[in-house]
């Protein structure tokens, strides 16, 4: 029993599916129609539309043409100039090149000039410092020899005040003892009178063999060598009465 119902529903969903697939294939055809008499319509108003615009950009075009013409002409133009302003200033940088090349190694050639000026003065100033420096040594040994001529004068002045004094008490007749001291100094040159030489002016002198004014005379020596001689004189009315010397180690 279910099994023949189930066929005559399913004979029954048959039938209803082939119907509604034949509606559905007319409304179809009938839409393809209906789209193709409308694409047909749209073509051509595209068609015309396209038309219009196309004439009008050709126009246009054409005049865009012309104004872009006019404008590379224009720019064209601004480029030559600026090619032949370029060309002028290529050929003044280039006078100007030569011009600093040549400023150029004349002032190396000067450059050159002063070094070798400057390295002539540096020798000339290297030969006088060092002559300045021999004339400063010479200076130092005159000013040197001043000193010892000043103090061998002085020496002499007072050697000469102590003889007189010293002639003085020995015509009083007074007995006196002298220290006599030979000695040589460093320098080259030295004491020599008719009263000999004393190493110090308040304490010791020397005498020769009488007491009057014998010449001296001054000259420079050198020697390592050095006396001390102890003379004892005693006189009486100007008179020489005794005499005694002795010579002390050294």
């Amino acid at each position: 029993m279910n099994k023949v119902e189930l066929e005559s529903h399913l004979e029954g969903l048959t039938d209803e599916i082939n119907f509604l697939r034949q509606l559905y294939e007319e409304e179809i055809q009938e839409l393809q129609s209906q789209i193709s008499d409308t694409s047909a319509v749209i073509i051509a108003e595209v068609k015309a539309q396209f038309e219009v615009i196309a004439n009008g950009s050709l126009a246009e075009a054409e005049s865009m043409d012309q104004i872009k013409y006019k404008e590379l002409q224009m720019l064209a133009g601004k480029r030559w100039d600026d090619l032949r302003h370029a060309k002028t200033e290529i050929s003044e940088m280039n006078r100007n090149i030569s011009w600093f090349q040549a400023e150029t190694e004349g002032l190396k050639g000067q450059r050159a000039s002063l070094e070798a000026a400057i390295a002539d003065a540096e020798q000339c100033g290297e030969l006088a410092i060092k002559d300045a420096k021999a004339a400063l040594q010479l200076a130092k040994q005159d000013t040197e020899l001043m000193n010892i001529k000043l103090a061998l004068d002085i020496e002499i002045t007072t050697y000469r005040k102590l003889l007189e004094d010293k002639e003085s008490q020995l015509e009083s007749g007074m007995q006196n003892m002298f220290i006599h001291r030979k000695t040589t100094s460093g320098y080259a040159g030295g004491l020599s009178s008719a009263y000999g030489g004393l190493t110090s002016p308040g304490l010791s002198y020397g005498l020769g063999s009488s007491f009057g004014s014998g010449a001296g005379s001054s000259s420079f020596s050198h020697t390592s060598s050095t006396r001390a001689i102890v003379v004892k004189i005693k006189t009486r009315d100007g008179k020489l009465v005794s005499k005694s010397s002795d010579v002390l180690p050294k």
